[in-house]
């Protein structure tokens, strides 16, 4: 029997931070003293992290963020896991946590107005009402790989074309829409941009697919659960679960996952493992034969080259905001 002896934590939290790129800095030498991998996203308006380590380093960043009273309001979703979820630690000042594709993101701001947070058994209850539209809004490589039964799927390839496919959602004006992504982090903004364009009976589920999964054991989700680290997905139903994914290459069932491996190309998509060795991690043989092709080790899941913040480039920028104010 497996012993899980490291931990992966997910959480997300919108509270403004002063000086959040230098912050973002500070915060990496943190995480890097207590040995912790991951992704940390740092932004004026919060947090949006998933780290990685032993139990006692998670046990000690946990208690970090909550003795900040900036984050005493983040939840944890925790997986234990047999090794840690990602090689290196990033952790990078970017505009917004979650990019909303809004000219002005400041138009938005989940702590004034978002939809109505429903815990995973009123998600449950509410879920199969003839008048609710459940709507994932997350990315085609994740719902492909997974979704709740019947749910309105959106063509985007990233969250920032999110406000632009509002307009089809029309014709659910009047019913009551259930949002979902893996974490809650991408409805606080989804249901808040609803609200905005006008639509009022609007909920997301609180804490995501991964709560979901938790504490209603993941019903009626079909498929895996993509996560943004190296386990690239993750079981969630123990009651009915199912596979809803193919293969590209061959259509052959699969909830297998991966990046292609040629970098240029680097495509999410679902490949059996037999595809996958024939070839070689990518998703055609044109991938194949391109000369910066990686090697493939049957996971294709591929360590990014690391960015990190620093002290020289933090003070450049503030430079050029110098010049540009004077």
């Amino acid at each position: 029997m497996n012993i899980m002896t490291y931990q992966t934590l997910l959480y997300y939290c919108y509270s403004p931070i002063e000086n959040a790129e230098q912050f973002a800095a500070d915060h990496l030498a943190f995480c890097q003293s207590l040995n912790l991998v991951g992704r940390i996203i740092v932004a004026d308006e919060g947090l949006n992290g998933t780290v990685s380590g032993t139990q006692e380093s998670c046990k000690a960043y946990m208690e970090a963020i909550y003795a900040d009273g900036r984050f005493n309001k983040t939840e944890f979703k925790i997986d234990e896991v047999e090794e840690p979820s990602f090689i290196k630690m990033h952790c990078r000042y970017k505009s917004e946590i979650v990019h909303s594709g809004m000219r002005d993101p400041k138009e938005i701001d989940p702590n004034r107005q978002t939809g109505i947070h429903l815990e995973p058994k009123d998600f449950l209850e509410m879920k199969d009402q003839d008048d609710v539209v459940v709507l994932d809004v997350r990315s085609n490589y994740e719902h492909t790989v997974g979704r709740f039964k019947n749910a309105v799927t959106l063509d985007i390839e990233n969250f920032r074309e999110f406000p632009e496919k509002i307009k089809e959602l029309e014709q659910y004006r009047g019913k009551k829409i259930l949002t979902y992504c893996t974490g809650g982090i991408k409805c606080e903004k989804a249901s808040a941009l609803l609200l905005k364009e006008g639509f009022e009976d609007v909920y997301q589920l609180h804490g995501g697919i991964i709560k979901y999964g938790k504490e209603a054991g993941g019903e009626d989700f079909e498929g895996q659960c993509y996560v943004f680290d190296n386990r690239v997905t993750v079981d969630v139903n123990s009651i009915n679960p199912s596979v809803v994914s193919t293969c590209r290459n061959c259509g052959t069932t699969t909830a297998k996952m991966i990046n292609c491996a040629n970098p240029v190309c680097n495509e999410h998509f679902t490949q059996c493992d037999e595809c996958g060795w024939e070839l070689d991690g990518c998703c055609s043989d044109a991938c194949k034969a391109h000369p910066r092709k990686r090697p493939y080790d049957g996971t294709g899941y591929y360590v990014k080259v690391p960015q990190l913040v620093n002290a020289d480039k933090i003070s450049k920028r503030k430079h050029k905001q110098i010049i540009k104010g004077s």
